[in-house]
């Protein structure tokens, strides 16, 4: 019997799965809420089965078919993409789906301009993108829901293989009535009186503080955060200091009022920039192509991301 649905309806079924909602699934693959919902209900006249149960106004939840057959249908929709890797791979060109993670810290300074410029030089080449913390990317990699990340070598699991790109070094971010805004660098001894707002994420929180913990000090934590952004306005209007390693490309706050970043004195241990892919896993040229715009994408900006001025 021929099969009556698509690789794109398993995609949507997928994202359904994935999401919980067809209004997050449309907004995942970009496409409109009534086309998920059809494509869904196209699946389970096909397939025979009801796939979720509907609960009003808090979206879908797979039933124990609907289960099943997500896990078979994210298995074929990894080798229907292993199948494009591979024809990419014998004709010699750039192309295919590539899933990209990315560290939500930095995210927004680093990713859409890199991928503008790789779909610049290679349009046939379809990139989705998923923002996350650490400890969620090495999950979407473990999932093979993402090909690789962008992020920083913070705690790696040994299933994971890590290719650094650049050393950043941490930065103090001081608004510029602090006190500490007009020195040149700024010691954790200096930092320790002042209340501080820190990045609450997973890894990340862990690192800040043992500037701190290293040198038998505790940080005044006075406000947390997971937001990046409103991390710096919080620095700008005065609530603390916070400590950042990947440089803005602009000192401005959300809210547009200016803050000051200057270096840490000692010896601290810089973050490491890289890619984070699956251990053993088979790159295709895509990847490696990736991989190496990304290297020199990432090197070329390096002054503006530590900080130089």
């Amino acid at each position: 019997m021929p099969l009556r649905y698509t690789l794109r309806q398993l995609e949507y079924f997928v994202a359904v799965g994935e999401t919980g909602s067809i209004a997050a699934a449309a907004q995942q693959v970009n496409v409109s809420s009534p086309s998920i919902s059809a494509s869904v209900s196209h699946l389970e006249d096909e397939l025979g089965v009801k796939l979720f149960v509907r609960h009003h106004a808090q979206g879908l939840t797979p039933t124990l078919a609907g289960r099943k057959l997500l896990d078979h249908a994210q298995m074929v929709l990894r080798q229907a993409a292993a199948l494009h890797d591979l024809a990419g791979d014998l004709s010699g060109s750039v192309r295919g789906p590539l899933a990209i993670g990315c560290l939500s810290t930095f995210a927004q300074v680093l990713l859409p301009g890199l991928r503008r410029s790789f779909v610049e030089q290679h349009s046939d080449v379809r990139i989705r993108q998923i923002e996350a913390d650490q400890s969620g990317l090495f999950g979407l990699l473990r999932q093979a829901k993402i090909d690789l990340a962008l992020t920083y070598d913070l705690d790696l699991p040994r299933d994971l293989t890590f290719v650094p790109i650049l050393e950043l070094p941490p930065l103090v971010a001081l608004s510029e009535t602090h006190p500490l805004a007009h020195l040149p660098a700024v010691s954790v001894e200096e930092l320790t009186p002042f209340p501080m707002v820190l990045l609450d994420l997973p890894h990340s929180a862990e690192y800040f503080l043992s500037f701190f913990t290293d040198a038998g000090l505790r940080a005044n934590i006075s406000e947390r955060t997971r937001d990046m952004a409103m991390m710096r306005a919080l620095v700008a209007n005065g609530f603390g200091y916070s400590i950042v390693n990947l440089r803005p490309f602009n000192d401005l706050a959300p809210d547009g009022k200016p803050l000051r970043l200057v270096p840490m004195t000692g010896d601290k241990r810089p973050m490491k920039l890289g890619i984070l892919t699956s251990s053993g896993s088979d790159h295709t040229l895509l990847h490696k192509t990736f991989l190496s715009h990304a290297q020199n994408w990432v090197e070329a900006r390096t002054d503006r991301l530590l900080g130089a001025r």
